[in-house]
């Protein structure tokens, strides 16, 4: 266990954290500990390059913190009736398919494709979408949709080079 596998685990327990100022409908707070979880998802990644702390259990562990922060996220959205049902199926059909994904490969020995660029600006503009939400411009909707849109091209491109880097490291071997 290093500093970095530890940071990933606080993403964990900010979910209830949220959970609660969500539901007691303190909305800017709950906003700021997802950001909180954004900023240690950047110190965890940070910190593993920088010491040379990466893991397996910490390649494992840091999507799926955060896709459960994400999850999490947009159930408590849906259940307060801030985005539409129809936004909520596409971001959890593609998060939750990228988890299962990644799990299902991972333990079947298969090499996992690090985080691009094009993840990383995803997950920005799913937290300004989340920002527009909660803070109620008019607008967020509609950016959302446009991120989501954004999320999947992200999805096929991160798919393409899973297969390509399994393809070279099944003809190596």
């Amino acid at each position: 266990m290093n500093l970095p596998n530890l940071l990933t685990l606080s993403r964990f327990a900010l979910i209830p954290v949220y959970v609660v100022f969500f539901s007691t409908n303190q909305l800017k707070t709950a906003f700021f500990i997802v950001v909180l979880a954004g900023a240690t998802d950047i110190l965890d990644g940070y910190l593993a390059r920088k010491r040379g702390q990466i893991t397996q259990v910490g390649v494992m562990l840091d999507p799926l913190a955060d896709k459960c922060m994400m999850l999490t996220v947009i159930i408590s959205l849906l259940a307060s009736g801030m985005i539409p049902w129809q936004a909520a199926v596409a971001m959890f059909i593609r998060d939750a398919g990228m988890i299962a994904g990644s799990a299902f490969f991972h333990f079947r020995g298969k090499q996992t494709v690090p985080a691009n660029s094009l993840g990383k600006l995803t997950t920005v503009l799913f937290y300004m979408a989340f920002l527009f939400i909660f803070f109620d411009f008019s607008f967020a909707v509609g950016y959302l949709w446009f991120v989501i849109g954004v999320s999947f091209i992200a999805s096929a491109i991160y798919i393409v080079l899973f297969l390509a880097l399994n393809r070279e490291t099944d003809t190596a071997n």
